[in-house]
């Protein structure tokens, strides 16, 4: 059996062996000048546990703990195996909503009963949460909290002792695991339009200590990729924009936003590196292919990654996006090592952990196989290997790949290193566990809520007002709101905006139409605008939907007030040629529809600008909207 892991204090002997984690009464976190509120215990922390009196703000301090750091890390890793050395660079999904729960998928995805004997069994760097069909687990905060203490506690009583990286997708807006009660967040376009990195940081702030809070220590977010394509399908509203400043801005604000707050923050991620902005197709399903030149890249997409790294992110992740013009190779990024460790390690000068965008995704299957990927994507510069679909394989093919000498075990060393010394910088090592009883009120309190609803008042967008019915002067008796809903998250947009528009008095009646309107829904539709005073029309991606425009265009020739709500990506403007008052929120969950309704009713006056320039529909080589648009009053 390999020792444990050193506790992260001062330097002990490479023979000494520390059965338990112990929390030192004055950690690195405290030197790292991380920001804490003196005499505040952090989040998650023991309740008799204080937090250190004065948060360390010198360099000469920074360079020790930097250097008692990978002290540790080397000590650290030279206790370890191959076996564990490799399991380290792994990140998978785990099933069910608890460690200890004997879930019926576990004998297939991982031959074993629990999430907790996974992570002994494959010496696990790090798990993943998510909450759709396949793989739930969320229910709510606490319970997510004791599912990460959990975990923890079988990381601990493994063999190396070392904690677990437990990450999450939770951007905001369209990406979000886990929704009510925790504190629900505009997405990056959204705070695009804002235009305040202020905001930005604090966002992010929030959505790190919530995390924090529920035992996720790292966040696979900002989005740094510049939206450049009007039609990207997978990309759209988590980027902040189309403008690579804008975004650098905006990426450098929430990486300084969740990882400022220290322990009651979490490791950042950019992605999608080289920049996933310009694809046509989506990487779930098939490999995109992206046509920019070399000196193209630099000046569009490249900016924002270099904000990131001066902000000092944590995290990189790689793109499954095929790149001619810097690998003419014809391998996805994710796999490439001119692309991850030419320009990404070398010309832009990151040193910290590079992740890879979910191996399960068709993107990167296309060329070689499940056994293949992980190898080369660590011969390219990877560090941190996430959701395998076979995770037995990929461990096994690494292994393998060390033995037969296609990969050195200095190469793993090197990444394994990385990924220990992201944890102790981040205070996972140290506090690895979190307080159950605490997390109701860290987690979707009033404050962070208001905050937020604050934050996402400032970005509701009005592009057109021609009949000048914004805002609205005369509150209506009665109101229709029909159009899209979101059938892929299973959102009735419809009907949630009709609560917001309902809380201010008038009679609401809904009609959903979905996103294929047939002529007989938007016949219903009419009918039902004749008895109300003014139409509410919902669109969602309506430039690929012709029953959408019809739908918009049917009503505004009922001759009723008709305001027309952009639920998605706001590229449909540059369709809705009928549509003569027309608003974007930028997507659809409460606070956004809230602050959207807002601005309906002239509770706020509407201060969103454009992050995106918008195409004409019929001409998309001439823009109808610009960048900065926005109206007010």
């Amino acid at each position: 059996m390999a020792p444990r892991h050193r506790p992260l204090t001062s330097r002990t002997p490479a023979r000494a062996t520390v059965p338990a984690l112990k929390v030192p009464a004055l950690g690195a976190l405290a030197a790292l000048a991380i920001t804490t509120v003196a005499g505040a215990a952090p989040a998650g922390a023991a309740p008799n546990q204080a937090a250190p009196a004065k948060p360390a703000n010198n360099a000469e301090q920074q360079m020790n703990e930097q250097q008692r750091i990978a002290d540790w890390a080397e000590e650290t890793l030279r206790g370890m195996t191959l076996e564990q050395k490799v399991g380290q660079l792994f990140v998978t999904w785990v099933n069910g909503q608890s460690a200890d729960e004997a879930h019926p998928k576990n004998p297939d995805d991982f031959g074993a009963r629990t999430a907790a004997e996974v992570v002994k069994k494959y010496h696990l760097g790090g798990v993943i949460y998510f909450n759709n069909e396949d793989r739930d687990n969320v229910e709510s905060p606490k319970q997510i909290a004791e599912l990460s203490n959990g975990l923890q506690q079988a990381a601990k009583d493994s063999e190396t002792g070392v904690p677990l990286t437990v990450t999450i997708d939770q951007e905001g807006g369209t990406v979000t695991r886990i929704g009510a009660p925790a504190t629900e967040y505009p997405g990056a376009m959204a705070i695009g339009a804002g235009r305040n990195t202020d905001n930005a940081a604090s966002a992010a702030t929030i959505n790190g200590r919530e995390l924090r809070a529920m035992g996720i220590n790292q966040n696979y977010a900002p989005d740094a990729d510049v939206n450049s394509n009007p039609v990207n399908p997978v990309i759209g509203l988590r980027s902040f924009g189309s403008d690579p400043k804008l975004v650098g801005d905006m990426v450098d604000a929430q990486i300084r936003g969740y990882q400022e707050a220290g322990t009651e923050g979490v490791s950042a991620a950019a992605k999608h590196f080289p920049g996933h902005g310009d694809a046509a197709v989506d990487s779930h399903d098939e490999l995109p292919q992206i046509d920019r030149t070399a000196e193209e890249w630099r000046k569009i997409d490249a900016p924002p990654f270099r904000a990131a790294i001066d902000a000092g992110v944590d995290n990189v992740m790689s793109a499954h996006i095929t790149f001619p013009n810097l690998d003419p190779s014809g391998d996805p990024a994710t796999l490439s090592k001119p692309i991850l460790t030419g320009l990404l390690r070398e010309e832009l000068g990151y040193d910290g952990v590079v992740s890879t965008d979910a191996l399960e995704m068709e993107g990167v299957r296309e060329l070689y196989t499940d056994a293949e990927i992980p190898v080369r994507a660590l011969q390219a510069g990877v560090d941190q290997l996430v959701m395998p679909v076979d995770l037995d394989l990929a461990v096994n093919s690494v292994l393998d790949a060390v033995r037969g000498g296609e990969l050195t075990e200095q190469r793993i060393d090197e990444s394994a290193l990385r990924i220990l010394k992201q944890k102790a910088k981040r205070g996972v090592i140290e506090n690895p566990f979190v307080d159950v009883d605490a997390v109701d009120k860290l987690v979707g309190n009033q404050e962070n809520m208001d905050e937020v609803q604050r934050i996402t008042d400032a970005t509701t967008t009005v592009l057109r007002n021609d009949e000048d019915l914004l805002p609205i002067k005369d509150k209506p008796g009665s109101v229709l709101v029909a159009g899209w809903e979101s059938t892929a998250r299973g959102v009735a947009v419809t009907e949630d905006l009709a609560e917001h528009i309902g809380a201010r008095g008038p009679e609401t009646t809904t009609l959903t139409t979905g996103a294929e309107p047939t002529e007989e829904q938007i016949n219903e539709a009419v009918a039902a605008a004749e008895n109300v005073d003014t139409v509410v029309a919902v669109v969602g991606n309506a430039a690929s939907s012709p029953g959408q425009v019809d739908l918009v265009n049917r009503l505004v020739e009922t001759g009723k007030p008709v305001i027309t709500v952009i639920a998605d990506v706001p590229y449909d403007a540059g369709y809705l040629d009928s549509a003569k008052t027309v608003v974007t929120g930028y997507g659809y969950n409460k606070p956004t529809l809230e602050a959207l309704t807002k601005v309906l009713f002239g509770e706020t006056a509407p201060q969103g600008k454009l992050p995106v320039e918008i195409p004409d529909g019929a001409n998309p080589d001439q823009v109808r909207y610009p960048l900065g648009h926005g109206l007010t009053w």
